[in-house]
């Protein structure tokens, strides 16, 4: 994809960009560690790096940073390779979709950093995303590198497999989650399971190899593979997901399993993205509550 951008002092400006609402990517899910400032733009923390990110008119800028970080991390990390038009059309043949990105047009699946979605799904399970967003920024600040006189790197498998679950349940308020974090870093960091070979295996494959760490199940392993490994065919079914399918596809009580499967049967290899799309919209409207 073909962008004009323009770079100025500690900014990068991409003009004209469209399927691109910071509001949208950022507060649909897949991500905790962002925070809307006074201006309605938004601040994330990732790869070691604190962005700011404002939408002006049809323009997004993307402040404290530069080409080359640009180039490097955030082109990826925002997937701005991808046609997007084209997955609005394909998806948009069904008239469910269609409503569902109308109301959620900007948004984009971001490609993060496998251990920090690893540890922060298992932290995810029976939480909320208030609660879930405080204990990743205080593993951050605690067990992580200190990036400016604010920001905290997340904290790498050796570093979180040296702390023991009772200290992590008690300054991270992770609650029951703690065992399997610490646990699932220890296996991480003595490279008993390496996140990279997971980019090389098919949805199946990875799906396996990771729910063989504490506290990773269908729904985290496929929230993992989405947001980390470039796994588009992954349909994470939560309660909104749930509710919606339920609500619109299936009109009645199913289990999740079964949502699972009937998601990845009628959207295919573009089920990662309607689950996005579906998610966004069920939460925010309130559909099937």
């Amino acid at each position: 994809m073909k962008y004009n951008i323009i770079e100025e002092q500690g900014k990068i400006i991409i003009k004209d960009i469209k399927n691109f609402d910071p509001k949208h990517i950022f507060e649909c899910g897949q991500a905790f560690r962002w925070y809307v400032e006074e201006d309605n733009s938004y601040t994330t923390i990732a790869y070691g790096k604190v962005l700011n990110v404002k939408n002006e008119g049809n323009d997004i800028i993307l402040s404290n940073t530069n080409m080359e970080d640009f180039n490097n991390i955030w082109y990826n990390y925002f997937d701005l390779g991808r046609d997007y038009d084209e997955i609005k059309k394909q998806l948009s043949k069904d008239p469910i979709l269609a409503e569902a990105i109308k109301f959620g047009e900007g948004l984009r699946i971001l490609n993060q950093e496998p251990f920090e979605m690893v540890i922060s799904f298992i932290t995810s399970a029976n939480n909320q995303i208030p609660r879930i967003k405080k204990s990743i920024e205080l593993m951050s600040k605690n067990y992580g590198e200190k990036i400016d006189e604010k920001y905290y790197s997340f904290p790498t498998p050796e570093s979180l497999s040296k702390v023991s679950p009772e200290e992590l349940k008690e300054i991270c308020k992770v609650g029951f989650r703690g065992e399997r974090i610490v646990e699932t870093a220890k296996i991480i960091a003595k490279g008993e399971l390496s996140l990279d070979s997971i980019f090389n295996l098919n949805r199946d494959e990875g799906k396996e190899l990771l729910m063989t760490l504490p506290g990773v199940g269908p729904k985290v392993s496929d929230c993992i593979l989405l947001f980390a490994f470039n796994k588009d065919e992954a349909f994470p079914v939560d309660v909104w997901v749930k509710r919606v399918m339920e609500h619109f596809y299936l009109k009645e009580e199913t289990n999740v399993k079964h949502i699972g499967e009937h998601g990845a049967r009628i959207f295919g290899n573009l089920a990662g993205f309607a689950q996005q799309y579906l998610f966004y919209y069920a939460r925010e409207l309130g559909i099937g509550k």
